[in-house]
């Protein structure tokens, strides 16, 4: 097997994970609670704040008002993936963000 075939079997093979995050404004304490059916794309996340694309209009304006430097994103919570039976990931996804969302009542999310 060739060397990039390898590569690309190996890269196969890594487990993808689902999870919650939070954007947390340093400046004035608010939390955005966000879901993600796979957190290698987090890095995503921040590009699109980067480039004034976000999804979430107010998290976006105070991202470019505040800075970047007064935002935290972090990891929550990684879902573990049961070794046995059914498991929906969208609605495990859906449970767990709702939970953080109780639990924090972040000022982004509200409607």
């Amino acid at each position: 097997m060739g060397h990039k075939k390898e590569l690309q079997e190996q890269y196969k093979e890594i487990p993808i994970e689902a999870g919650i995050y939070s954007i947390t404004n340093n400046k004035n304490g608010k939390v955005y609670i966000g879901a993600l059916n796979n957190l290698k794309r987090l890095n995503g996340v921040q590009f699109q704040l980067k480039l004034g694309t976000y999804m979430n209009k107010i998290v976006q304006k105070e991202w470019q008002e505040f800075g970047e430097d007064n935002f935290v994103i972090a990891v929550n919570e990684t879902l573990k993936k049961p070794t046995s039976g059914n498991y929906d990931v969208k609605k495990e996804l859906a449970k767990r963000e709702a939970y953080w969302i109780e639990k924090i009542k972040p000022v982004y999310n509200q409607k």
